[in-house]
């Protein structure tokens, strides 16, 4: 256990040094099932696994500490197929379909390593014998127009934060990256002249290329002016201090706009979801939007995509059989 808490204070005092925020803080170990939780995740940080990949697992398998706390589950061991099953019926209780199965891929992830890591020979895995919970395709719900507008009439312009702000909105928008690629962005990564940026690091650490359009590269000189000189390795998105911003601080920035324009304050994946549908909408094809948002195939690219009554309702006017041929 002691070397645990030794290899993540090691952790963190590397990202220190380097002037990074670590993605893990040091656990509180209680318990042999907390132990092996912190090494997986220090495993996971090992490898080299983006910030957002690892803050889900800390956050998912933070669910199942608690869940086994609460039933005096103290090892690995005994997280029974009986202990899961109950756990994500509990979870069920306040987490929609896309957070438990959420859940149950952390637990998946994690059994698979303590399987090759850890357990005793002829140990079997409990999630053999547990099927995924299922993830009915709903649409998913995009920032709307109106609230578009209404964050940024809140952003003043000729201001650090409100230049900042504004762009900030205007590039998520735009490029439809997730956050972690968003707050990865340095200056050497985008070019304001093509109007494109490189994503270095998407997910499965593939590399891409997305674009941005004249209101969006103006909105990026506009708070490029308040930095100064800045090198290729420099962030995109700083505090007034220059601080790389945290995936916290930019969620705050857009729930302190939303907040002063009298909004409901939207997800920082809900602008993702407006890029999808928006494209779509326009025209794009499927498989340009699939390359854009960094999608390996066209699965997970449905959800966002699953179309509304309303679309339905406008593709059938537009191609109605009756209106063509009668």
């Amino acid at each position: 256990m002691q070397a645990v808490l030794d290899s993540q204070m090691v952790s963190v005092r590397f990202y220190r040094a380097s002037g990074h925020q670590p993605a893990l803080r040091p656990p509180v170990i209680s318990s042999a099932l907390d132990e092996d939780i912190a090494e997986f995740l220090f495993d996971r940080e090992a490898r080299g696994l983006s910030q957002g990949t690892l803050r889900f697992y800390r956050q998912k398998l933070a669910l199942v500490q608690s869940y086994s706390r609460s039933v005096g589950i103290s090892s690995t061991s005994e997280l029974s197929t009986k202990a899961i099953r109950e756990m994500l019926v509990q979870l069920q209780r306040n987490h929609n379909a896309g957070g438990v199965h959420a859940a149950y891929r952390a637990v998946r992830a994690f059994l698979l390593w303590w399987g090759d890591e850890a357990a005793p020979l002829g140990w079997r895995s409990p999630l053999a014998r547990v099927a995924p919970p299922r993830v009915p395709i709903e649409p998913l719900e995009p920032v709307g127009a109106k609230e578009i507008h209404g964050l940024l009439a809140d952003c003043r312009r000729g201001t650090f934060y409100g230049d900042r702000d504004r762009a900030v909105i205007l590039t998520l928008l735009d490029t439809g990256c997730r956050a972690s690629e968003f707050l990865a962005m340095n200056h050497g990564d985008l070019d304001l002249t093509q109007g494109q940026a490189l994503i270095r690091r998407g997910k499965g650490a593939k590399p891409r290329m997305v674009f941005i359009e004249a209101k969006c590269r103006k909105s990026l000189a506009a708070y490029f002016r308040h930095l100064g000189k800045s090198g290729s390795d420099d962030p995109v998105w700083v505090t007034k201090a220059g601080d790389r911003l945290t995936y916290e601080a930019l969620r705050d920035v857009l729930r302190r706009r939303a907040r002063s324009a009298g909004i409901e304050p939207p997800t920082l994946h809900a602008f993702r979801r407006t890029f999808a549908l928006t494209c779509l909408r326009n025209g794009m094809d499927i498989f340009s939007l699939q390359r854009l948002m960094g999608h390996a195939d066209l699965t997970v690219l449905r959800r966002y995509l699953a179309q509304t009554d309303e679309d339905v309702k406008k593709a059938h006017r537009r191609f109605s059989p009756a209106q063509v041929l009668a």
